[in-house]
């Protein structure tokens, strides 16, 4: 289909796209290199689309009818046509308003003698008539003739030659509306799930979409309205200062029906719907409110720029849900000194679906929930804030959040003007901070870029104080001696208040390191204790996850098995499994021990045991049931009695989990009708040849 019949069944309500697609986001580069594309004729990509006589909620004013027939929805492709009708025609397509165009991509400036595409400079362009608004050229608005005169009129030579190039040029970009794009499209017998399952691989292929942004898009297709209320929900929260993206109101969502933060998909199917609503009425009137107030009272958040990572509210929404928002002061308390850890330790700068995973399963199942979460942290790191963590530390860092939260808790005031730095009202009173010790002073002492290390110093948190935008303006750059005089003269306690030490040597320039020492020191100590004193959480043991295990793969004390019985690629059940099973157990217990996971594959892909499970009619225990007389068949009852077999869920299918522990003496297997000792070497099960048994037996045993 050509561009311009693109844009022309758009404006005749013949095109259209589906409200579960995102905003308009692509940025002025993208758009300037699709138009390098066009002009250069190289490939664009295709558009998908969808013919449909019962379309879903469409965006924009229009409302389909009927009598309209059949109508074609832009399921892929629409970032690219969005940024030709608003090049082309220079107004905004009808299917957007203006606030979900996050960037306006109008005012594309070309050079009519190269080609080249910029937007707007000034001193670049402004005496320069070979610079134009693309739009003019789409809008034929730009002739050769005017051009030339245009240059003649400023001095500038006009050659034959760049007179052919710039009607060369215009021509190239007004044929641009001539350009076909392929177009792939799904049938009109496809109801809308089959549409969006087909939407989701063309997207899944590559980059453009998250997972969360695919699950949105199938939560709309079933429930058209969904994108608008959690927007509306989120311009409500931004009012406040809590800023958000849709995704994260997926996320919330996921957690609190499913308690999981990956397996978007759980999500994908329309058996969601009145779950999700009935969801989606308890967060939106009552628990994120909850929630963003547990933050700004007991947290001292303000807004969102404080927040390393958003997705540590996630756990604690779930909570509040789950306890239908009633919390005592003790589990706000617990609440606040997790949140407060996470941050700093930055619990979720990787592997964000599995740690979700981890904290929300602990959130559903754990009598004392923040208790363990706490314990989870402290496993991966050391909870204790020691000072050397401040060296070189700028205000990029984790730390530098928790020093504000802890002065707002102080009720810590600005230096200059007295003011509590608690969410202070006004343009001119929000937060800022500076150097304590002015950097152009640090600078002329041989603290500026030349020197690194020292440079890092100046910006140390540590040589930071929170000031509310008008004393920032006014502090220029005093001698902090002279500085902190006068502070310690009209506001007596401010000091103290940001943690800043008062013995006045310190204050002295050629101390500025000593200083920053002295402040490390006590901002460890002190912050040590506001986190201690939070809350009183106890020392619990905290279960590795099976996801955790998994991702480290096999070795030589773990070992994966896709399944106990059921033979995968020939599709029958294959006793000569169940001996291999019976195997690695005898090399575990002849080892140091180890675990056996049935369920999962050589990669590391959890597959389940639905097959096993339907081989012997049953479930589980039936399962269980069969392992346990393998074994006994195999090494004895009192053998097998020591064995633990759990059955976690992992990816929202069961497995099963074997703990084999260290023999006291040899057990043989027996396979094909001999005996075999069996030992673990390196990730794999392997036979002792007979003149090395006796040898392993007395070294081992």
């Amino acid at each position: 289909m050509k561009i311009s019949q693109i844009i022309d069944k758009i404006d005749d309500n013949q095109l259209f796209v589906p409200a579960f697609q995102r905003e308009y986001v692509w940025k002025r580069d993208d758009a300037k290199q699709l138009i390098t594309s066009l002009l250069k004729d190289y490939p664009t990509g295709t558009m998908l689309t969808w013919d449909s006589t019962n379309p879903p909620e469409l965006k924009g004013p229009h409302k389909y009818n009927s009598n309209q027939g059949a109508v074609k929805i832009i399921l892929d492709g629409q970032q690219r046509i969005t940024t030709l009708y608003m090049l082309i025609k220079g107004v905004i397509p009808p299917y957007y308003k203006k606030e979900e165009i996050v960037n306006d991509i109008r005012g594309l400036y070309v050079n009519l003698g190269t080609l080249e595409l910029q937007y707007y400079k000034k001193n670049m362009m402004i005496n320069d008539p070979l610079w134009v608004d693309i739009t003019d050229v789409f809008q034929q608005k730009v002739k050769p003739n005017n051009v030339d005169k245009e240059m003649r009129e400023k001095d500038k030579e006009v050659s034959d030659q760049l007179r052919d190039i710039i009607s060369d040029n215009i021509y190239k970009i007004q044929y641009i509306p001539s350009y076909d794009f392929i177009e792939q499209t799904i049938p009109i017998t496809a109801n809308v799930k089959e549409a969006i399952d087909i939407f989701y691989i063309v997207n899944a292929s590559g980059v453009s979409l998250t997972d969360a942004e695919l699950a949105l898009a199938q939560i709309s297709g079933y429930w058209p309205n969904a994108r608008v209320l959690f927007k509306t929900k989120l311009n409500e929260l931004s009012e406040k200062g809590f800023v958000f993206k849709l995704d994260f109101i997926v996320y919330i969502l996921l957690g609190v029906l499913y308690n999981l933060g990956s397996e978007m998909k759980k999500l994908h199917s329309s058996d969601n719907y009145e779950d999700l609503i009935k969801a989606w009425d308890k967060l939106d009137n009552y628990t994120l409110d909850y929630v963003m107030n547990i933050m700004q009272q007991h947290a001292y958040v303000d807004h969102t720029k404080e927040i390393n990572s958003v997705y540590a509210l996630v756990p604690i929404i779930a909570y509040c849900y789950k306890k239908d928002n009633k919390l005592s002061q003790d589990d706000i308390a617990k609440i606040v000194k997790w949140f407060y850890y996470s941050q700093i330790r930055q619990r979720y700068i990787s592997q964000l679906q599995q740690k979700l995973d981890q904290d929300l399963r602990t959130i559903a199942n754990s009598q004392n929930p923040f208790d363990d979460l706490l314990n989870t942290i402290k496993a991966e790191r050391p909870l204790e804030i020691v000072s050397g963590e401040f060296e070189g530390a700028g205000v990029s860092v984790p730390l530098w959040s928790l020093m504000r939260w802890y002065f707002k808790s102080k009720n810590a005031v600005c230096l200059t003007t007295g003011i509590g730095i608690k969410k202070p009202m006004g343009k001119s009173y929000s937060l800022e901070w500076d150097h304590i010790f002015a950097f152009a002073r640090l600078k002329e002492k041989g603290y500026g870029r030349e020197n690194r290390l020292k440079y890092a110093l100046a910006q140390e948190i540590t040589n930071r104080v929170v000031l509310t935008q008008l004393a920032n303006r006014s502090k220029s750059d005093e001698l902090a001696i002279n500085y902190l005089r006068k502070v310690k003269e009209m506001y007596p306690k401010a000091l103290k208040l940001q943690s800043i030490p008062e013995d006045e040597r310190l204050w002295e320039i050629e101390n500025f390191e000593e200083f920053l020492v002295a402040r490390r020191k006590k901002l460890s100590n002190e912050l040590n204790d506001f986190l201690n004193n939070l809350a009183v959480t106890e020392d619990t043991t905290v279960e590795t996850p099976i996801e955790d295990i998994i991702i480290l793969g096999e070795s030589s004390e773990l070992e994966f098995k896709s399944s106990m019985r059921w033979n995968t690629f020939t599709g029958v059940i294959d006793k000569r499994l169940e001996d291999v099973v019976v195997k690695t157990i005898a090399a575990f217990s002849n080892s140091e021990g180890g675990t056996l996971i049935i369920g999962v594959d050589d990669d590391g892909n959890v597959l389940g045991l639905d097959n096993d499970f339907m081989t012997l009619r049953g479930n589980k225990d039936e399962f269980e049931l069969h392992l346990r007389n393998l074994c006994n068949s195999a090494f004895g009852k009192s053998f097998t009695t020591t064995l633990n077999v759990t059955f976690p869920v992992s990816n929202g299918v069961e497995i099963c989990r074997v703990e084999i522990g260290c023999g006291t003496k040899p057990i043989y297997a027996k396979i094909d009708g001999q005996e075999r000792l069996y030992v673990r070497s390196g990730n794999a099960s392997t036979e002792l040849a007979t003149s090395e048994i006796a040898d392993y037996i007395s070294m081992h045993f």
